[in-house]
């Protein structure tokens, strides 16, 4: 029976497709491999080499990402080489020998201002987390240890990683031109050093939302089932809203939906959690949009903690 599963996911390379993984492959070291020469130090490499359209591969924490030539489309081939790549670890064999040394991505980080001005976003150049991952404070970081050393630092609020970006929060008696270049080090060099991001048990728990939070509804969200307009309200908000949102270093999530007063709840977190500008993003952007497109069902769209 397998135990593992992949998904495909587009990149802005249309060459390039990720195979993400259910777990992890590499302990934070990112390896590129330009042929199958420079793959001896994996098994799995060298497999897909003998796929005549791979010209990259690159095996990162919890993904394989593979560069194709031009001679076929993804869509031809992307599932065959899932199924390829799901086989060959369902063998146990491992994806890196450390036997060799293989050339490691160097990490750049680069950081971002956002609409919050406590927060700043900072980006890096590879995948840090395939869900998204809120810490308030210290005691929320048993599962990573990127945030728990980040609150070292005295003047860090709160730390949200998603996707390939931290976002961090600092109270305002600090100020973000005096501390980013520290911060945005730190953070580079800790990916760098291969240090652990988020622990294994958290990628590889079924919690669908990936989320860690102090948020007393997070729990009851994942059980709730769902009526048909609260899922086309989560579909909106996944589809319109959560992409614009992760542009600022942030995140949204349903929380609840009251049939009486048309009352849509949702939860901010990251760069949006506490944003000045975020009662105008509810009610200009969010409420607007769920009004016109489920034809008068919604009333308003409040934020539970924000």
């Amino acid at each position: 029976m397998s135990q593992f599963n992949i998904d495909i996911t587009q990149t802005s390379n249309q060459n390039i497709v990720k195979f993400i993984v259910n777990s992890f492959l590499t302990r934070s070291t990112s390896y590129e491999f330009k042929n199958i020469d420079e793959a001896k130090a994996s098994p799995l490499a060298q497999q897909l080499f003998y796929l005549p359209f791979v010209k990259t591969v690159y095996i990162s924490q919890n993904f394989i990402a593979i560069e194709k030539y031009d001679i076929v489309e993804w869509k031809e081939v992307q599932d065959e080489v899932a199924e390829s790549i799901v086989e060959y670890l369902n063998t146990g064999k491992p994806v890196i020998t450390e036997a060799d040394n293989p050339k490691k991505m160097p990490v750049s980080i680069y950081a971002e201002s956002t609409p919050n001005p406590a927060v700043m976003k900072f980006i890096a150049n590879k995948t840090l987390a395939t869900g998204t991952y809120e810490f308030k404070n210290i005691d929320d970081t048993a599962h990573s240890p990127l945030a728990k050393a980040l609150f070292n630092f005295p003047f860090v609020k709160e730390v949200f990683i998603s996707g390939n970006f931290v976002s961090v929060m600092i109270f305002n008696l600090s100020d973000w031109q005096e501390i980013s270049m520290e911060v945005r080090e730190f953070i580079r060099k800790f990916i760098e050093d291969g240090k652990t991001i988020l622990n294994e048990d958290v990628l590889n728990a079924t919690n669908t939302s990936k989320n860690i939070s102090s948020s007393k509804n997070s729990s009851e969200q994942t059980q709730k089932v769902h009526s048909e307009l609260e899922k086309e309200i989560i579909s909106i908000l996944d589809e319109y809203v959560k992409p614009a949102v992760a542009r600022d270093g942030g995140h949204i999530l349903f929380d609840s939906f009251n049939e009486d007063t048309k009352t849509v709840k949702v939860i901010l977190q990251g760069a949006c959690s506490g944003c000045p500008s975020s009662t105008i993003t509810l009610k200009n952007g969010i409420e607007t949009m769920l009004k016109e497109m489920l034809n008068g069902q919604i009333n308003s769209v409040v934020a539970v903690n924000g």
